[in-house]
């Protein structure tokens, strides 16, 4: 049988899409408020060509049946908000929390719609932002060792003496390190576990303390996290 043929009868006949009660609305948005929960996560995605979709689903379910409660048309702050609350006051009131990004939008759809949940922003955008703002320390810092390294380079020859720079306890020097160094692959180690080859204790260790010790000192978590986060 042709798959269109099929798909068609299937969509007209064989199932209840004529007498769904959503239809009238299902290209712009889809609710299910019955599978509303205490642990809930929004994001955006692309299902396809392109179209952004506003996802809302239950934590609990873990995807399983049930999980999904809201599937909206766009990313508008104000379009999303017009339809979620069409779902019930005090199945909204019963969400305890919500996990979003970090984006303001989502900020204020979570506390418009769910105003008693705890926001809780994703690992996945807090690592990033971690990554983000300790690679930019270990740049700054390694031209800050390129510039010292270079004077002490001029000064010994000006004394006639060869320059050898200090070998770290992983056989690296400082620059050498700067310069090769994977945060992310630290970062995961961090967060997610011991991950590091055998071989590479020695080099994550003298890395972290180097950037340890640069971070305790030149760091401003309120400059890198200007935006508040209730957990992470």
């Amino acid at each position: 049988m042709d798959g269109k043929q099929l798909q068609s009868q299937y969509k007209d006949h064989l199932s209840d899409f004529q007498n769904w009660d959503q239809r009238a609305h299902a290209q712009e948005y889809i609710l299910y408020p019955k599978n509303m929960g205490y642990h809930l996560c929004i994001d955006e995605t692309a299902l396809s060509k392109g179209d952004l979709y506003t996802i809302l689903i239950n934590r609990d379910k873990r995807g399983r049946k049930g999980s999904i409660i809201a599937v909206i048309q766009g990313t508008k702050t104000d379009d999303i908000i017009a339809v979620l609350t069409k779902m019930p006051q005090e199945l909204r009131n019963q969400v305890k929390e919500i996990t979003l990004d970090m984006a303001g939008s989502m900020q204020k759809i979570a506390k418009t719609c769910f105003p008693r949940a705890m926001q809780v922003i994703d690992r996945f955008h807090v690592q990033k932002l971690v990554y983000e703002a300790v690679q930019e320390l270990r740049i700054t810092y390694r031209w800050q060792v390129i510039k010292e390294e270079n004077k002490a380079m001029k000064a010994a020859k000006e004394k006639g003496e060869v320059y050898k720079a200090e070998e770290l306890e992983n056989g690296d020097t400082l620059r050498q390190l700067l310069a090769e160094a994977d945060i992310y692959y630290y970062l995961n180690h961090l967060i997610n576990g011991p991950r590091v080859r055998k071989s590479g204790q020695n080099y994550f260790s003298s890395s972290l303390k180097i950037l340890s010790t640069y971070i305790t000192t030149h760091w401003s978590w309120e400059r890198s996290f200007p935006q508040t986060m209730t957990r992470m």
